[in-house]
């Protein structure tokens, strides 16, 4: 049964009167040896504290808080943590909550953590959200989508949803995989978004975080297929590609019409995620954190051949310009002083900026999610600096490993947050003066629905119309649903498979139409396209420590 509230199906004439006018982790590599570790140097750091702070999420100075370790697990860790962020001088936490298909809380559809440290009758993520706000620190729910099982540290709950649809669970598996049928990433299991019944499950995950606490938004980690390019091969999913697509046999894994629908499924659950919360919630951030493997692309047609587009099939300039993401956190772990790290690490920055203008002629919000445990504090420091003069917000991960030298345990936390907070906080440090981020999101209101009456539910073609005008294009996803959320308040009229539907966008908030029972039972089949071009090749230095 999904928890999302259902219309019931509507039967439409297909002419209406006239209308008005009116889309956390870093590259897997084996870890660095404790003793053999470079120490990068920091390239020039700007003198930033008094820039201005205009574009959205400028504002964000932040830090992750994982739950791979201490931090979240007890009231006092929690106290802690608090303490350490506001001593920072930072004004948002992104709070681990969706870890591995388990939540660091109570109140969601899935099952808490099962680890043996976590206090008993405790949950993290209603007692931190209490207390950061009580000192004027933002939430957001930091939630890892797809990837939901490790084998070193299984969750041993029976609800977990490895129980009922894991690799050994047969056709009711969810697991994405290989053609071979084989589906771990090293110990790593990650749901299939191709799935409709997983899809469901993903997105019911993240919203009841929204529906059950006050946080201030949600972060969608892992929102990709695994690294590799070679997922997606489950039977149910080659099969719901070949009806969605009129596709015939096994897609080679350079495929570009099979990477195309890939990379549609992992949009199209983004943006499921983000009309579902903000039907909820307009004000709350709707948030990813991004890769962005090895060097920088130079403009939008050259990220159509980076790993990011190719492999992991995340597309998330199109999340920007559609207003699916409020705020992207580039996960821009780079080291300055290894290689041409730096220079990549600031391209990638730049090649953000450049795509962050959406549909409605507004800004997607920006952040440089930055690998604290890779760098010294003033390679920290200095990557910091250059973001925020950029015009972006800055990210640091994480307060667990806050340094280096933190990760090679050459010394504790609590030295490595001291050492952190003294190069960030110098003069012209982003942390040197206060800075609060009370800013409302880009997108605070759209439109919703959902097809009915097809057994293929999803690649249907959507447009939205205005006076006469198409103004908007989407496609249904796996169960049917599509959105949009770049449009100007007023009356419009969307247009799926035979079937029409006006209706208002409101100022603020999104509108829930009524499910449309379709004409058409299938969706236009794609035509065959040429052989996806290879990804740049991973080269000697490209590769990045995994966080710990």
């Amino acid at each position: 049964m999904s928890p999302f509230r259902r219309a019931a199906p509507l039967v439409l004439p297909l002419l209406l009167g006239p209308l008005l006018p009116g889309t956390a982790l870093a590259q897997s590599a084996a870890p660095p040896s404790t003793g053999g570790t470079p120490v990068p140097t920091a390239a020039p750091s700007p003198q930033v504290a008094g820039a201005p702070v205009t574009a959205p999420g400028a504002a964000v100075r932040g830090l992750w808080v994982d739950a791979f370790g201490p931090g979240l697990k007890t009231r006092a860790q929690v106290r802690q943590t608090v303490e350490d962020a506001a001593n920072l001088g930072m004004n948002t936490l992104f709070v681990q909550a969706i870890r591995r298909g388990d939540c660091l809380c109570l109140k969601s559809t899935l099952p808490p953590i099962t680890d043996a440290d976590l206090e008993k009758n405790f949950d993290p993520l209603a007692v931190i959200t209490e207390l950061a706000h009580a000192r004027g620190l933002r939430v957001i729910a930091w939630a890892s989508v797809t990837g939901v099982s490790n084998t070193s540290a299984p969750n041993t709950s029976p609800r977990h949803v490895t129980r009922a649809h894991g690799p050994q669970s047969g056709a009711a598996s969810w697991m994405a995989r290989r053609p071979d049928g084989s589906w771990l990433e090293g110990k790593d299991g990650w749901l299939d978004a191709g799935i409709p019944e997983a899809a469901e499950y993903m997105a019911a995950g993240v919203v009841s975080l929204v529906k059950n606490y006050p946080v201030d938004g949600v972060q969608l980690d892992r929102i990709r297929y695994p690294d590799g390019g070679v997922w997606g091969y489950d039977p149910k999913v080659l099969t719901r590609y070949r009806a969605e697509t009129g596709a015939r046999g096994i897609p080679a894994s350079n495929d570009a019409r099979w990477q195309t629908w890939k990379r549609d499924q992992i949009t199209g659950l983004v943006r499921r995620i983000a009309l579902e919360v903000k039907t909820l919630r307009p004000d709350a951030w709707i948030s990813a954190a991004t890769i962005t493997y090895v060097r920088p692309p130079a403009d939008r047609a050259a990220f159509r051949y980076t790993r990011t587009y190719l492999e992991v099939m995340q597309d998330w300039p199109t999340w920007m310009q559609e207003g699916l993401l409020d705020l992207n956190v580039l996960m821009n772990y780079k080291r300055d002083g290894v290689g041409d790290q730096a220079r990549w690490f600031d391209g990638w920055n730049a090649f953000a900026r450049s795509v962050r203008p959406r549909l409605d002629g507004r800004l997607a919000g920006l952040a440089a999610g930055t690998a604290m445990y890779l760098n010294s504090p003033e390679v920290t420091a200095s990557q910091a600096g250059r973001s925020v003069a950029a015009g972006l917000g800055w990210v640091g991960y994480s307060y667990r490993t806050p340094t280096l030298n933190v990760f090679n345990a050459r010394e504790s936390g609590a030295q490595g947050l001291s050492a952190v907070r003294a190069a960030l906080s110098a003069p012209g440090g982003v942390l040197a003066a206060p800075v609060r981020w009370t800013e409302a999101p880009p997108t605070s209101r759209g439109l919703m629905g959902r097809i009915t009456g097809t057994p293929v539910p999803g690649h249907h073609t959507v447009t939205l119309w205005r006076g006469g005008k198409q103004i908007a294009q989407s496609l249904t996803d796996a169960n049917g649903y599509y959105g949009f959320l770049t449009v100007e308040p007023g009356r419009v009229e969307v247009r799926v498979s035979g079937q029409r539907w006006a209706d208002t966008v409101p100022e603020r908030g999104v509108v829930r139409l009524p499910d449309l029972l379709v004409r058409q039972p299938r969706p236009v089949a794609v035509p065959v396209q040429a052989p996806a071009p290879a990804p740049e090749p991973v080269k000697d230095g490209d590769e990045i420590p995994t966080p710990p």
